[in-house]
């Protein structure tokens, strides 16, 4: 959802103001050669977990007469295990809780935190959907600073936070689309800032973590009931079309957002799939450090190509520097290679793809810097 200032077929229906002048989120998706614009993992699931989902789909299909789960404590005890084994701190059941997607947990927990007269802050650039479903959710928002290298800027985010008294903060590592990790340190200090202004969740978003350098920040939960991580099966998992997210938290959070989840949200073959990718965890992680090699690759020869280049503990990273990035976006689709023009003034995000396609990406984007040497 974008600012549009063109009429739209709601202008005569009684739409809430905060919604009117807006665009539905989506990224164009172009029928090109090589797509790496939306994140999405590249590798198709193998064989043996496509096997293994169609016995578990099988299994479930048996009793769709019947609702599913609502409390998923299967898909949950699996995901806790999941999150205990791949950041050393033990999690279990209670504190976890999955939705359609991370987008789905993040409404919930504007649901249950947010709400009309309530506010939220993020420091963008950043994932636009913590602002627009803030808005969807009659949440006041609030954009907070960040450097001009994309870090956040502690001070004044300290000073924001103290001046608006936001009831939810969030904090997205490693950041989308900048791809930087922030640090455990400025993470801490924004939590002790949240509590001192009036107690507000924190909510640390974690959808790329399993790409980034350093480790997830799940243990600051420990002793912080008021922090929250949200984490996604869309990018590790490459389950996109899965939409499966699911949170950490204090066991007061989860059963907090559970006031507002609908009834049976998660399918029985929702809740199946994301079991039998749980089942494959080692081999789809295999894939990430596949990702994160060719990630630095990108990294690497984009800066030396001449571009300046965001660190990026991310799937994807964010190059530039442009007078008009939407034209450069176009000459490099122009060749054939579908890139993310996402906003950032002077900046482009490309994901990581596989190596080949990874390829046809560097060898566009030569081919644009030799055009703009000559110009």
């Amino acid at each position: 959802m974008t600012d549009n200032p063109s009429l739209s077929p709601w202008d005569e229906l009684p739409v809430r103001d905060e919604l009117r002048g807006k665009s539905p989120y989506g990224a164009p998706q172009l029928d090109v050669p090589v797509r790496l614009n939306t994140n999405e993992n590249p590798y198709p699931l193998p064989d043996a977990l496509v096997e293994r989902i169609t016995e578990r789909v099988r299994e479930a299909a048996r009793n769709l007469n019947r609702y599913p789960d609502r409390d998923a404590v299967e898909l949950r005890t699996q995901l806790a295990r999941y999150l205990t084994d791949t950041s050393g701190h033990e999690v279990g059941l209670a504190n976890v809780w999955a939705a359609n997607g991370s987008n789905e947990v993040i409404q919930q927990l504007l649901q249950t935190f947010g709400g009309p007269g309530r506010t939220a802050i993020g420091f963008e650039p950043s994932y636009s959907m913590h602002g627009l479903i803030a808005r969807g959710t009659g949440t006041g928002w609030i954009s907070g600073p960040r450097n001009e290298d994309f870090t956040i800027d502690l001070a004044a985010a300290e000073k924001a936070i103290a001046e608006h008294r936001p009831d939810v903060v969030f904090v997205t590592t490693p950041n989308n689309p900048t791809g930087n990790a922030v640090p455990p340190g400025t993470v801490l200090a924004l939590y002790e800032a949240a509590q001192a202004a009036k107690p507000s969740m924190v909510v640390v978003d974690e959808a790329y973590v399993e790409f980034s350098h350093g480790d997830s920040l799940l243990p600051l939960i420990e002793g912080r009931p008021n922090l929250v991580v949200s984490r996604t099966m869309s990018k590790a998992f490459g389950a996109a079309g899965l939409r499966l997210g699911y949170l950490a938290a204090h066991p007061a959070v989860v059963d907090a957002v559970q006031l507002v989840r609908l009834p049976y949200h998660l399918s029985a073959v929702a809740q199946a799939t994301a079991l039998a990718a749980l089942e494959h965890t080692d081999t789809l992680l295999g894939y990430v450090e596949q990702l994160k090699s060719e990630r630095d690759r990108l990294v690497a020869e984009l800066r030396a190509i001449g571009f300046d280049v965001t660190e990026s503990d991310a799937n994807f990273v964010q190059f530039g520097t442009f007078a008009d990035s939407h034209a450069a976006w176009q000459r490099i689709l122009d060749r054939g290679v579908l890139v993310r023009d996402n906003g950032v003034p002077g900046w482009l995000r490309v994901t990581a793809g596989t190596p080949a396609e990874n390829d046809a990406f560097l060898d566009a984007v030569r081919e644009l810097k030799k055009e703009q040497g000559k110009s």
